[in-house]
């Protein structure tokens, strides 16, 4: 078993400390946050993770996991040192490694035996080589250090379980000892182990995402298509996916592609690409057909009210993804913006990210379930799929509201079904726009 110190507890740090330390190490986070790292050492996750927390816990009573704020400490008898705090999208596209940068300071400064510093956060290509530059200029005389890039793939919503069943491990140094050191650190995982230098193993992590991306956005544009020509786009991406060349992973359609990855890294790649000289005419357009997503979302609204003013708009999920309060480009705030700019009046309701939310969008009125935003609503919008939101009682749902109409941004519900309980539907990619009669009094009815 291994001493382990991990620099930074935001979603990769957390789960990676914990998840080691359930495997039998001691390990220490470093937090220099104070309202963090008291929550955390009071056995509290500062993010909602299902099956996180009570890891946390457990750990911390078994005495494997601690947390600190004093590099001294938490680095005192560390073997490993992952670091693994944020590289937000900079002004330019490019990623801000103002916090690795300060990390990495930190690491030299307080290094006092030989470890292996392994780069867990999403960086640009090179950045490995900065980090090992930064740790020499700030370590003692006679230090040794050795680099290992090691990108996560981790999912929100279920990375404890991508961290335990991993589909590879991607390791990336110039000091092969090393990266077999932290080869072996991830053996009980019983994963394929990929090894090969920095450059390509950072490489490696924007290259996936991107590619992930970029099956979103195709498949989003099939279903605009799809629209035009009377297709139903989960039945093309059945038909797609059924070809093994192909798979049926990451089609479906929807209003796009958001969180703390997909959004940053598509535009970190695009910006390494445009600065080397490149032309990344492919990733323009993987970024350009996902804002459009969320754009199309927000006319089928217009189309279907009409003039938003002092329309009551009834919003369901708000994170970017069912199963995390992460709402980081979260498609819900583009969305809610357009149509509180047109002068509608919000209501909403999320199981867990509310809390966020109310900080981005303090114009929302946040609601305890979805039948109280279905209250006097003129229409219900589907922005994240939430499990609970997979059987409501479209009945009930139906009596509250003004106007029976249903804009789906996830393909959640089946449309033959809506129609046959009197909702006016209207899907991703499912066929053309529901036909509408207007009464006198300006309620619209199937």
């Amino acid at each position: 078993m291994k001493n382990i110190c991990v620099v930074g507890t935001g979603y990769v740090g957390l789960t990676t400390g914990v998840c080691f330390a359930d495997l039998g190490n001691t390990v220490t986070c470093i937090e220099i946050n104070p309202d963090k790292l008291e929550l955390l050492r009071s056995g509290k996750a500062p993010i909602y993770e299902p099956g996180l927390e009570e890891l946390q816990e457990r750990n911390m009573r078994a005495g494997r996991l601690r947390f600190t704020d004093d590099y001294t400490i938490g680095m005192a008898d560390a073997e490993l040192i992952f670091i693994t705090v944020g590289t937000p999208m900079g002004h330019d596209g490019a990623a801000d490694l103002s916090q690795v940068k300060a990390a990495a300071r930190s690491i030299g400064q307080h290094l006092s035996r030989h470890a292996v510093i392994i780069d867990k956060s999403t960086v640009p290509v090179g950045t490995g080589d900065m980090v090992g530059s930064i740790i020499a200029e700030h370590a003692r005389p006679g230090v040794s250090f050795a680099v290992v890039s090691n990108p996560e793939f981790l999912r929100e919503g279920s990375a404890v379980s991508d961290f335990f069943k991993p589909d590879r491990i991607v390791l990336g140094s110039t000091d092969r000892a090393a990266a077999e050191q932290v080869a072996e650190l991830h053996a009980p995982l019983g994963a394929p182990v990929i090894i090969t230098d920095l450059r390509t193993a950072e490489m490696i992590k924007y290259a996936s995402n991107a590619f992930l991306a970029t099956r979103i956005s195709f498949i989003n544009e099939i279903a605009q298509i799809c629209e035009k020509l009377g297709a139903d786009v989960r039945e093309v991406a059945r038909g797609m996916g059924a070809d093994k060349r192909i798979g049926p992973h990451f089609l479906d359609a929807g209003i796009g592609y958001g969180g703390s990855c997909f959004p940053k890294d598509v535009l970190a790649l695009h910006h390494m690409a445009a600065t080397s000289g490149c032309h990344p005419q492919l990733l323009q357009a993987v970024m350009d057909i996902n804002q459009s997503a969320r754009d199309r979302f927000v006319a089928k609204v217009q189309t279907l009210l009409g003039d938003l003013r002092g329309k009551s708009v009834g919003v369901l999920g708000l994170s970017f993804k069912p199963n995390t309060d992460d709402m980081r480009e979260a498609p819900s705030i583009d969305i809610i913006r357009a149509i509180l700019a047109g002068g509608a009046h919000v209501k909403a309701y999320d199981p867990v990210a509310m809390d966020h939310a109310a900080e981005l969008l303090p114009e929302v009125t946040f609601c305890r379930t979805a039948y109280d935003v279905a209250k006097e609503a003129d229409a219900l919008l589907l922005v994240t799929e939430w499990n609970e939101f997979k059987q409501l009682d479209w009945d009930k749902i139906k009596g509250f509201m003004r106007q029976p109409i249903v804009v789906d941004g996830r393909n959640l519900y089946d449309p033959a079904e809506m129609a046959a309980r009197g909702m006016i539907y209207w899907g991703v990619g499912r066929g053309a726009q529901p036909t509408l009669t207007t009464r006198d009094e300006g309620v619209i009815t199937a």
